[in-house]
């Protein structure tokens, strides 16, 4: 490290966590294109049912699953800098190529142009292939996009780790997973103007192109932190000042900390309750993300580049943004002023957070008033998870040594995209199956696909409590592995 001939702490380290909320941003931002696009822009043009962006969405979840298995693991071995980079470039790239899936269609099932692609007659055995090819050729797109996405938080965590002590880390976490919801926030205010200025296909490449500016930034700016020239003798002791409380922690470097064998991992009870948690509430933050646009268009009538639908999906994720930040804080203030340890203030932040999503009950409800009731609901529910997330992954710092977090968020991120397909995959089909049967199909006074939405908003509402519930039986008390 350079010394710095200053008395005063530098705080380099919130310039670090700057770069992991513009690389979450970026990340949710090519995750949400499509959800933005594929209602009003791309199903006309290829012919797609709710069923279909069921299977995209569901397949990109498990896609996501299994790359996270291993991404995790792949930056543990990389390290953050290099780990990192690989894993925008892929997810950038992933993200311009959805650019291409309409010109291969037309060229492979012998259509002249895209008006000729609508003007294919509904239900027709034409109209059936155009939509098999071009969900399968969206289904690659998004393997690749899922593959380099599935790095960002084992990188992220890891580098939140590095550079944050215990106490400051579900803060830290909590303001770059922000950019989740920021990315969710700036994409209907951008993603439905740029398609409908210059088509859904520029869409996925500006957006898509944001992730090489990021690369460029991160390769002049990142070292780990006894390393970097812009972090002072004063801020890299408040960085290691749990390393002598903690003997889990054995430098602040972890160059040469002993890891725990992937395998290993899962002999931990620390580990399942990660993974329970992650399992239990990825799927509803997904099924908003993911469905958000389409319900506002489908139950009001409102689609995404209509003034009206860029607001209320403006405003949902302006209130997760804003509130979830706090719930970052909210640990902080347990250990600082009411003495509590990292794990037991963030279990009680966890189960404060856990209540919001109950909201969820009566947003189909109140949504037959007006749909500002549900954009708030919603957004409410929103912001509950990402302040559950925040701390959620900083149990991770909490237990493990340095050495493995990676690998233990990329198990836990697995588990949580399997949720996601699961939520993903059935709602598309529920949603198709409640449409074709109209009134027939009815829940709690709900009829069709309206009462096919409740159904959804039931299983978020409980999805939380119970998690929490399951993690409290499996690791009641804060209790750190000890590589021996």
């Amino acid at each position: 490290m350079s010394p710095l001939n200053v008395t005063k702490m530098t705080n380099y380290r919130w310039v670090i966590c700057a770069m992991l909320f513009f690389a979450t941003t970026v990340n949710y931002m090519d995750r949400q294109v499509l959800s933005l696009t594929w209602k009003d822009f791309i199903a006309p043009e290829f012919h797609w049912t709710d069923s279909d962006y069921g299977t995209i969405t569901g397949l990109f979840s498990i896609f996501y699953a299994l790359a996270c298995l291993f991404a995790g693991k792949f930056i543990d071995w990389l390290g953050t800098k290099r780990g990192y980079l690989w894993a925008i470039f892929i997810w950038s790239t992933g993200a311009c190529l959805h650019a291409i899936c309409g010109w291969v269609t037309m060229h492979l099932e012998g259509v002249a142009s895209i008006e000729a692609l609508r003007a294919v007659e509904a239900g027709s055995n034409l109209a059936l292939a155009i939509a098999s090819t071009s969900v399968w050729l969206f289904l690659a797109c998004r393997l690749i996009l899922a593959v380099g996405e599935a790095g960002n938080f084992p990188a992220a965590i890891k580098v939140t780790a590095e550079y944050f002590p215990k106490k400051d880390r579900a803060f830290a976490t909590s303001i770059f997973n922000a950019g989740a919801s920021v990315g969710a926030l700036a994409a209907p205010a951008s993603i439905p103007l740029l398609a409908r200025a210059w088509g859904w296909e520029m869409a996925f490449v500006i957006i898509g192109a944001l992730g090489y500016v990021w690369m460029g930034l991160w390769v002049f700016l990142y070292d780990k932190p006894n390393k970097s020239k812009y972090v002072n003798k004063a801020e890299l002791t408040y960085i290691e000042q749990d390393d002598e409380a903690d003997a889990a922690v054995k430098s602040s470097s972890s160059d040469d900390e002993k890891a725990i064998s992937f395998g290993k991992c899962f002999t931990y009870r620390q580990t399942w309750s990660f993974i329970v948690g992650k399992f239990m509430t990825d799927g509803v933050w997904w099924f908003f993300l993911f469905w958000a646009p389409a319900y506002f268009s489908d139950q009001y009538g409102y689609k995404s580049d209509t003034t009206m639908g860029i607001m209320l999906i403006f405003t949902l994720y302006a209130i997760c943004t804003i509130l979830s930040i706090f719930g970052g804080y909210l640990p902080t203030y347990f250990v600082d002023k009411k003495g509590m340890n990292p794990y037991a203030g963030r279990m009680l932040a966890m189960l404060i957070f856990a209540c919001f999503p109950i909201l969820a009950l009566v947003a189909q409800p109140l949504g037959q008033y007006s749909a500002w009731w549900p954009c708030i609901i919603i957004g409410l529910v929103g912001a509950g998870h990402q302040a559950w997330s925040a701390n959620l992954f900083s149990t991770i710092g909490d237990m493990f040594p340095k050495s493995t977090i990676a690998s233990i968020t990329g198990i836990g991120a697995m588990a949580g995209g399997v949720g996601s397909f699961l939520i993903n995959k059935g709602s598309g089909v529920l949603f198709t199956y409640a449409e074709g049967q109209g009134a027939a199909f009815t829940f709690m006074g709900f009829e069709g696909k309206p009462a096919g939405y409740m159904i959804i908003f039931c299983i978020c509402a409980v999805a939380y409590l119970i998690g929490w519930s399951i993690m409290k039986a499996l690791v009641p008390k804060y209790k750190p592995i000890v590589v021996e």
